[in-house]
């Protein structure tokens, strides 16, 4: 049960051995705006200790001021710890809490319904040997909460001056994003391309560095509305390449997009393509992403297919006893003398489209693609 709630609906300034969390607590309400609570054992708590009552008038009255104990008029120093609070500025050590825990346990059957309050500036370190000091000392369970990692914290040492909308909590939580422009002179490249019959060209702008920062698109064969939508569509991706949106994130977005037209393309890295979108984002891949990065996607070039050995695959030679010079089985594999077979799943690549005959996902051959069930290609295999 929310030990917490209960304990402010039954008029309780702490709930049980608990210490409380502050002198004077402010509390965000669900409706909206805030209360304070403040604990009302403070005047019992000085006439126990000796003060009059002028005195304990004048103490709560600096404590209702300044929300704190420290200071106070008439407050001897060796009183401070009476008044000590899980926050604040007259705290007691998160170690207390679990050593005290640590007393209580052995007559406690379950775990302990208890929060741990941390400072802010405590390091993982810290949180660490917490941990480890709960499980030495034989708790069952610790829950820790570190004061101010949520930006929305039921219960504060602090009034809140005003209420944080849901725009100021996302200007805290991430900077603002910041333009970089283009320069008014920038080098770029521009290439040709074809997908089925649908013609079109493609130049892109690039940064000092060499990334690109702008794209323009010009398809032939296009209405009014598609030149439109097409010019839409690359100034959308030039203000996100200006506003720092990696190359990659887009590549994966828009590769494997299936639209007409589709099909056959004149480009001999890519000689299938299921749109222009896809197209155009693997051509970009290949010309301004690494290796590493392509090969998680699986996007190669015409020279990187043709290597002697695919990504990932590992060249095995083996020496047959005859000493001929005979290539090896691909499909076994010798082991002391005998042939073990290996079937070897084929890998299957995201943009392989679907056959025309079965149905069945088709696993790349060279430039083209095959179907492992009927053995149905693409056009080359």
């Amino acid at each position: 049960a929310p030990t917490g709630t209960i304990g402010l609906a039954m008029d309780c300034d702490t709930t049980g051995i608990e210490p409380d969390l502050a002198l004077v607590k402010t509390k965000k309400l669900v409706g909206g705006g805030t209360m304070s609570i403040v604990n009302q054992t403070i005047p019992r708590a000085l006439r126990r200790l000796g003060y009059s009552s002028d005195q304990v008038d004048d103490i709560v009255t600096y404590i209702d001021e300044h929300m704190s104990v420290i200071g106070a008029p008439h407050l001897a120093a060796s009183h401070l710890a009476v008044f000590a609070c899980s926050m604040g500025d007259n705290t007691i050590h998160y170690e207390g809490h679990v050593r005290m825990m640590a007393v209580v346990q052995p007559f406690v059957s379950g775990g302990i319904s208890k929060t741990v309050n941390m400072p802010e500036d405590v390091t993982v370190d810290d949180v660490e040997a917490l941990h480890m000091l709960a499980w030495e000392l034989g708790l069952k369970s610790v829950a820790i909460y570190r004061d101010n990692c949520k930006l929305g914290q039921p219960l504060s040492t602090s009034k809140v001056s005003a209420p944080v909308g849901p725009v100021e909590i996302v200007e805290r939580l991430s900077p603002q994003p910041v333009r970089q422009k283009m320069a008014r002179t920038r080098r770029g490249r521009t290439f040709e391309f074809r997908v089925a019959d649908c013609k079109g060209f493609a130049t892109i702008g690039e940064y000092d560095n060499g990334q690109p920062g702008e794209i323009f698109l010009t398809v032939s064969k296009q209405g009014s509305t598609m030149a439109g939508v097409m010019d839409a569509f690359a100034k959308s991706v030039s203000y996100g390449l200006q506003y720092g949106v990696p190359l990659r994130a887009f590549v994966e977005a828009f590769t494997n997009m299936r639209f007409e037209p589709a099909g056959m393309t004149d480009d001999p890295d890519i000689r299938f393509a299921s749109s222009i979108m896809d197209y155009l984002f693997r051509r970009l891949a290949i010309e301004y992403m690494t290796y590493d990065e392509r090969a998680e996607l699986g996007i190669f070039s015409v020279d990187e297919r043709l290597q002697p050995t695919l990504p990932g695959v590992e060249e095995q030679v083996t020496v047959t006893h005859q000493g001929s010079d005979l290539a090896p089985d691909p499909k076994s594999v010798v082991h002391d003398g005998f042939a073990e077979l290996a079937f070897a799943e084929p890998v299957r690549t995201s943009d392989a489209p679907m056959c025309m005959q079965c149905g069945v996902v088709m696993v790349r051959a060279g430039s083209c693609y095959v179907c492992t069930s009927c053995g149905n290609t693409s056009g080359c295999s």
